[in-house]
Order: C-alpha cells, then structure tokens, then sequence
C-alpha cells in the first residue's frame, strides 16, 4: 500500500512529515513550525501536524495529545478555541465576513484600541506583525521626510530591515541594527543617522525586560530629532499588559503595532499612534483587500471584552511564574547541568548549554506529552490551569531524568 492509498487517520508522524515535504517548500509555510526549528536534527517519529487544539493543549495527526508550551508562537493568550471568540468568529462568518465596503467592527474596535492602548489616538488595520511594522516604518518616514531607520529586534520577513537571498542591498541600505539594551551603540547610531533619522524601531523585550534607561534614550533621540519612536508589541500586547509593553513601563511610543494575542490567533495586525504622525498614512499607500475583514476584528472584540471582564495578563503572568518554577524544580532535583530556565513568565526561556541534549529533551518531553518550543520563548495562557502546569513540570522532570540515564549510559 502507497502513502496515497493511506486513509488520514492511518497516516504516521513521518508521513505527513513526507507529505509535507514533497508539496510544501521547506515542509512548512511558518519557519518556526518546520521540522528543524522544532526538533532540530531528531530522527524518531516526532509530529509536525495537528488535527485540533482546545485549551492548552493539542491533538496531532498521528493521534497524540499534547500540552502545548508555545502556544502558537504566543499568538493565543486566552487559549485555543477559546468559547466567545469561536462564537464571534462564526457569527462573523455567517454574516459575510468581507464586502465592498468597511464593517461596522472596523470603527469599533479601533476605537476600544483607542481606549487601552497609550499611544493610540489613531488605528490602521493589517493582517501580520511583519507587513504591520513595515507600514509604521513607511508612516515614520512620511511623517518625518526622512530615510534611515534605527532597528532592535526581529520584525518578520519583508525586505526593509533583513538582508539574505533575494534581498537586494538597497532594499535595506538605510536601515542600522544596533544590540538589545545598549545605550551607547543606540546614540552612535543615532549620531551617524544625524538628520536623516526617520524612526527608532523597537521591540521591547527581546528575552527580558530592558533597562528603562535604554527605552528612555531612544524616546529622548526621538524627541530631540524630531524622529519617530515605534514599539514592536506584537509579543508584549494583551500578554505583559492589554496595553503592550507601553502600558507596563509607561514610556510611550509615537506609534506601535499590535497583533498575536490581539485577536486570539486570528489574522490580525493593528498600527496605532498619535494623530499627528498617524495621519500620513493617508499621504502614502497602505491598504490591503482583507485588512478589515470581520472574523479577525470579531475575535479582536471578543478579546477585549475578556481584557474588560477579567484580569487577563494577571493571570498570564501568575501561569507563566508557576511554569517557569515547576521547571526549575525539575531541573535541580535531575541534577542535569547547563539547563537553565531564564525570561520573563508571560513569555520565557528553557535554555541548554549543549544541542544534542536540547534535541534529546524535546523528544523525551513529548513522550512524556508536553511539547516545549526549542530555542525559543515558551508562552503561558489563561488555559494553563494548576493541573497542567503539574504535567508540564512531571513531563520536565521525566524528560530530564531520562537525559541524565542516557548521558550516564553514553
């Protein structure tokens, strides 16, 4: 019998694998979903398919079930198939989720963003983080006539701030990287921009929280020059506060742009901003057929209304601190060496010293029916109750114990 010839529900974990594979470039659409970035250099029958996700947890295409540690790249903070956005969403549907003019959801929503956001005197809509950040880059530089962009973090695939095949030099010419939380190589840049400076781009937590003094100085270079201060929240909003990164440190932006958690998983990016740099949007071209589909601004309402009735980010922050010290016990009581867990609770970290055990780890997590992210943050939800959190940290230490056997064996 063929692959072809297998009914679905016959298919292995290598099987899809396979499929995958001969039909869908590098086996993935997302690259942190592709079998590398999951699993690293792992031969056994490891999934990369699933059939449904409810909760915190997940169900894979050759029948296993999961708990679910990344929660789709931390896209969804209230959980998977969530009741009142599922609702929303199929609501919308049924109504006719695009037509030739605007919905009414488009207006509402942007201005409950106005409500909770600092910054957000005005909104755009999109459907990604990284075509999201693109045109607050592109509204700096109308605003400010200017070029050049500082940039610190990672902000998607498009070609203004990236390099790499298929990337032509100029594409990014006027755009400099400096490091995460480092004064002095942010004012150098600074310096060497001079009166070119159209925008300092930041993603505020890159595995922990910066120094205030760093988000300090790149709102005084703005201000001083004239340049435009953008957060990156696609990670931070509706997960450190409802209102992003902004609201938790209380420096805000001249713009920022939302996504992820905003709308639970559903295609949907917002750029927010004070009016007065916002309205160049309108003196340059942003706009996209589904940018204000109602299905995504559907699930967006249902999120804010959680956010209205319940302390979200509370409970994401109280979830995470329990993960996070459930590992750590089952790290000290294994005795492995160089595995450390580190970051903050709402988005944190599981790091190993060695490859092969981080590789050795993850399979044996699985086994054990937790699915860590590799090399990557690991982000806690509302659906993370008390007895999954227990099973993530009995997984940890199965997992762990198993690694030591195998080291003290090899």
């Amino acid at each position: 019998m063929s692959e072809d010839d297998l009914l679905p529900e016959e298919m292995s974990a290598e099987d899809w694998r396979a499929r995958a594979n001969a039909i869908i470039v590098g086996g993935a659409s997302t690259g942190s979903k592709r079998f590398a970035a999951l699993f690293g250099d792992a031969q056994g029958e490891m999934p990369s398919h699933y059939v449904r996700a409810s909760g915190c947890r997940l169900w894979t295409a050759d029948d296993r079930e999961l708990i679910d540690c990344t929660m789709a790249l931390g896209a969804v903070a209230l959980g998977y198939a969530e009741a009142a956005v599922t609702i929303a969403v199929t609501q919308a549907a049924e109504q006719g989720n695009v037509a030739g003019l605007s919905h009414v959801l488009e207006v509402d929503v942007a201005e409950r963003l106005s409500d909770v956001i600092p910054c957000a005197e005005r909104v755009r809509f999109l459907k990604s983080g990284a075509e999201g950040v693109a045109a607050a880059v592109r509204i700096a530089r109308a605003h400010t006539k200017r070029a050049h962009v500082i940039g610190c973090g990672y902000f998607g695939w498009l070609d203004w701030w990236s390099d790499g095949p298929g990337i032509t030099a100029g594409a990014h010419q006027e755009f400099t990287a400096v490091p995460f939380d480092d004064i002095t190589a942010l004012e150098g840049a600074a310096g060497e921009a001079g009166d070119t400076l159209a925008a300092i781009v930041i993603e505020p937590v890159i595995e922990r929280l910066p120094s205030t003094a760093w988000i300090e100085a790149a709102r005084a270079i703005c201000d001083e020059r004239g340049a435009v201060l953008v957060f990156d929240e696609m990670k931070t909003g509706f997960r450190l506060r409802t209102g992003g990164f902004q609201e938790y440190s209380g420096i805000t932006p001249d713009v920022a742009v939302f996504g992820k958690a905003l709308a639970n998983g559903y295609p949907l990016s917002a750029i927010v901003g004070r009016e007065a740099v916002m309205r160049a949007a309108s003196e340059c071209w942003i706009s996209s057929t589904l940018a204000g589909e109602s299905s995504a601004l559907a699930a967006a309402s249902a999120v804010l209304d959680w956010h209205e009735k319940a302390e979200v980010c509370e409970g994401i922050w109280a979830a995470g601190e329990d993960m996070m010290r459930g590992v750590q016990r089952a790290i000290s009581a294994s005795g492995v060496s160089g595995v450390s867990v580190r970051g903050i609770p709402p988005m944190w970290l599981l790091d190993f010293d060695d490859e092969d055990q981080r590789t050795r780890f993850g399979e044996f997590a699985l086994e054990a029916g937790v699915l860590f992210k590799r090399g990557a943050y690991n982000y806690a939800s509302l659906a993370h109750e008390e007895s999954d959190v227990a099973a993530i940290e009995s997984a940890a230490s199965e997992a762990l114990v198993s690694l030591r056997e195998e080291l003290a064996g090899g």
